[in-house]
């Protein structure tokens, strides 16, 4: 049947909507690519012989190509899936996919998620008053600006950045914006009171 195979490949990749991306499916996609090609030919010897005279009707050469637009459309939408999905989990894992996902790309993807990866690194360097901005570290804007957040360890004299002072002694506790403190969290120095 016409564009069965294509179909396959939409269901395959349908099939995993959990987050996983399955292996690219290089075998289905050559014989779609196969399948297209004899169509092709079909109607070219179909118009050849249409333009000769011999036929005056076309039915088979509107049906192959419907087949063939069908075709082209699920491997386009097949692939679109694919980078929107790789995309997202640049989002998700940060520049490095893990192994069992990268296995399951072909090395054009490999090639357009590094290209990505550049692009992004470039574009958030490009961010910020000099220093860049990562826009991965926080995907979801938060609820406050300002935080409160409990000392776990002496740190001293630390200047927020309207100019204050504050003054970080261990197990007491002080409410700054989230922004200027994110770094002395993952430090360790401080911890946000929930």
């Amino acid at each position: 049947m016409l564009a069965e195979k294509a179909l396959e490949l939409i269901k395959e990749l349908d099939r995993s909507r959990d987050g996983k991306l399955p292996a690219f499916n290089e075998d289905l996609m050559r014989k779609v690519l196969e399948e297209i090609n004899v169509l092709f030919q079909q109607n070219l010897k179909d118009v050849a012989a249409a333009s000769a005279g011999e036929v005056k009707y076309f039915p088979g050469i509107h049906l192959r190509h419907a087949a063939l637009e069908r075709n082209k459309r699920c491997l386009l939408a097949y692939l679109y899936n694919r980078l929107e999905r790789i995309r997202t989990m640049r989002w998700e894992f940060g520049s490095i996919l893990p192994v069992e996902v990268r296995a399951n790309l072909c090395e054009p993807e490999v090639q357009w998620f590094n290209r990505y990866n550049k692009n992004l690194a470039s574009y958030m360097r490009s961010l910020g008053e000099g220093g860049g901005l990562d826009l991965t570290q926080d995907t979801k804007p938060p609820k406050n600006l300002y935080v409160e957040v409990r000392v776990l360890q002496d740190y001293g004299e630390w200047e927020v950045e309207e100019g204050d002072t504050v003054i970080l002694q261990k197990d007491t506790t002080h409410y700054l914006p989230l922004a200027a403190c994110h770094h002395l969290i993952r430090q360790g120095v401080l911890e946000q009171v929930l």
